[in-house]
């Protein structure tokens, strides 16, 4: 799957928020990384459909993503998406949680959508989590369970802004293990993070994103071994320089 950046721009508010994004890249797993503010999520929210950005344009495969409300309907089954928040539905288990999407928003009949949440749970390990409602999980648990629901449609991209930035470090770990074993198995992935563990070792290519625009991009670890610009050279020894 390739993905190519046209001249994006986005502003809030009269705030510019992106500014002439570009960039053409095959996607197998990208780490989109930088500082806050930088606009990563933003870009994020409009390679899913979720955000129309006010001039450029976006291409999946040559085709122009067109950003009608009719046109991004269908776009957005394709794609999954896990953001920060999780997003579990709190009235609602675990299990009810992966079906319901399943049903409403699929038209699945319901044997079919409990047999799929039902394989998902037992897959990673979750089987004794079925019946409990998000209050009563971990923040591991309920990331990975929310990732499961966005794979439980089989979607040919999977969209995750920072999905581990408000989990222990013990849960960070099962959440990024899980994601690994997903991109081993080919599911392409987007990742916004501020894991750079992740971003160089679990990732192919890494997009770093500050001052509204992509200053550089590659191999991941060539980004991190020799990064080109001073800062992406800067940005990584802020952030690398208490790590063990």
């Amino acid at each position: 799957m390739n993905i190519e950046l046209i001249n994006i721009c986005k502003t809030f508010q009269d705030e510019l928020v992106l500014q002439d994004v570009c960039g053409s890249f095959d996607i197998h797993s990208i780490a989109v990384i930088g500082p806050s503010g930088g606009g990563k999520s933003t870009l994020l929210r409009i390679i899913g459909g979720l955000l129309t950005p006010d001039s450029g344009s976006l291409k999946i495969d040559g085709e122009i993503i067109g950003f009608s409300n009719k046109y991004l309907h269908s776009y957005r089954r394709n794609i999954g998406f896990v953001f920060q928040s999780k997003g579990l539905f709190e009235h609602l288990t675990a299990l009810e949680n992966i079906m319901l999407p399943l049903v409403h928003a699929f038209g699945m009949g319901k044997s079919q959508a409990l047999e799929i949440s039902s394989k998902l749970f037992e897959r990673f390990g979750l089987t004794d989590e079925k019946s409990k409602y998000p209050f009563q999980l971990s923040g591991g648990q309920q990331q990975r369970i929310a990732i499961a629901r966005a794979v439980a449609v089989k979607p040919k991209l999977l969209l995750l802004d920072e999905p581990t930035s408000a989990l222990d470090p013990e849960y960070t770990a099962e959440v990024l293990n899980m994601l690994g074993e997903l991109q081993n198995e080919g599911l392409k992935t987007i990742i916004v993070t501020h894991e750079m563990g992740f971003a160089k070792n679990a990732c192919e290519e890494v997009v770093f994103l500050a001052n509204k625009q992509i200053i550089e991009s590659g191999n991941s670890s060539r980004i991190f071994k020799n990064p080109q610009t001073e800062e992406l050279q800067n940005f990584l020894n802020k952030i690398l320089e208490w790590k063990v």
